[in-house]
């Protein structure tokens, strides 16, 4: 598990200094803290962490000495600047289910020569104790062809009983769609 150092924040200082100071801001909160409590991170350690954890993903949040078990809840990007702004974590109570999202990624999609393989769904929201908390969900295509179509009922995680889905069980996640071009426009493809 990815472990994540912080500090609190003094509230005083406005978020847009603190990240030009090289810091992305936060907060935790959860059923055993009083409110929340307000953090900054350091922008490198923020994006180390992103590059291997995602929404949804557990970590460990050191906070002045003290080790939280925690959830990425919401990540924030300013897209214009292309940074990291703020990112929020839910602590975690053992046994206490909470609600998460997790990640799909596709494997394989260029083994599908068939048609062309969209992806509908990017996550699925579900609620599960920590124990059972899912960091991503790796869905290989390889074997899909034009035509097919993978619904979230088709997924591993629709079958674990530790798992309450909160996404529709018939969403669909993948679908293999026939090419259809004409002559004159396949060459030009071909060309460019």
């Amino acid at each position: 598990m990815n472990t994540l150092k912080a500090e609190k924040r003094d509230m005083s200082i406005k978020a847009k200094k603190l990240r030009r100071e090289g810091y992305v801001t936060g907060n935790l909160f959860g059923r055993e803290i009083n409110g929340s409590i307000p953090v900054k991170i350091e922008k490198s350690a923020a994006e180390k962490l992103l590059k291997t954890s995602n929404k949804g993903s557990q970590i460990l949040l050191e906070l002045e000495g003290t080790s939280y078990d925690v959830l990425i809840k919401e990540v924030q990007y300013n897209s214009m600047k292309g940074q990291i702004e703020e990112i929020d974590f839910q602590a975690l109570v053992k046994g206490e289910k909470v609600h998460a999202v997790t990640e799909i990624f596709l494997l394989n999609h260029e083994k599908v020569n068939t048609g062309v393989v969209q992806q509908l769904l990017h996550e699925i929201a579900y609620k599960a104790d920590p124990a059972h908390l899912l960091d991503k969900i790796e869905v290989d295509v390889g074997d899909m062809k034009a035509g097919d179509i993978l619904k979230v009922k088709d997924l591993p995680i629709a079958r674990d009983t530790n798992i309450s889905l909160q996404t529709d069980p018939e969403a669909d996640v993948v679908t293999v769609t026939e090419v259809h071009t004409a002559p004159d426009e396949a060459a030009s493809e071909e060309e460019a």
